[in-house]
């Protein structure tokens, strides 16, 4: 029986090279960016084998570029989040964010925990955006959590974390080959895939013929077939 991607997730990188290529900005490149997030969680929805896509958003690193970028792609996220309410309640679709989002604007925050309410009965697929996220930070907040509860286990840390489930496809786009900070526990036997695609121009094409190389991996999970 072939491999079934329950969980992917994805490292989009690449917006802001896109569009340098263009002769663009890069928030030109991160607008764009969000059309191949609209595209490709709209795939994943209509294929009932996947039952979550987490997308890396914006990382607890991110806060590193320059301002002005920072301060678009926080307007970009909000105004994401608004215009796709729609599209996730016709597409049965439950948005999850994981990270700390405390950092964020008030006005930020109301619009994620309005669209995560409206959402919360959809169940054909759960879009989980990583906002302020990085897999050192969520750990480290999970075990803040567990030290007043005595012994941490490996299931009590995993449950304590933003994302407690594993992933089983972990893609990056971009041509780099490095996780940076993304999904550190929960991609433990994740399969990795690398593309040197850049995030704007990529395909569900691309999606759907990675998803089939996935499926004849052998799987072993450190044990033997």
């Amino acid at each position: 029986m072939s491999n079934q991607p329950r969980h992917i997730a994805i490292i989009m990188d690449g917006n802001g090279r896109w569009a340098e290529a263009q002769g663009k900005s890069r928030t030109y490149g991160h607008e764009r960016g969000a059309e191949s997030v609209r595209a490709i969680t709209t795939y994943c929805a209509a294929h009932s084998d996947i039952n979550r896509l987490t997308l890396y958003a914006f990382s607890t690193e991110n806060w590193k570029r320059p301002k002005i970028e920072v301060e678009f792609l926080m307007k970009l996220l909000e105004r994401y989040l608004k215009s796709e309410r729609a599209t996730y309640l016709e597409g049965n679709i439950r948005f999850e964010p994981i990270g700390d989002l405390s950092i964020f604007s008030k006005s930020l925050r109301n619009v994620i925990e309005d669209v995560q309410k409206a959402t919360a009965h959809c169940n054909s697929l759960v879009q989980c955006l990583a906002l302020n996220y990085g897999g050192r930070d969520e750990i480290v907040r999970a075990a803040n959590t567990l030290c007043e509860k005595g012994t941490l286990t490996v299931e009590s840390l995993n449950n304590a974390l933003d994302c407690p489930h594993d992933v089983d496809l972990l893609i990056r786009t971009g041509g780099d080959h490095r996780l940076s900070n993304f999904l550190l526990w929960q991609a433990a036997y994740a399969e990795l895939f690398f593309t040197k695609t850049l995030w704007p121009e990529f395909s569900t094409d691309e999606l759907e013929s990675i998803i089939k190389k996935f499926k004849t991996v052998e799987r072993r999970f450190g044990g033997l077939n």
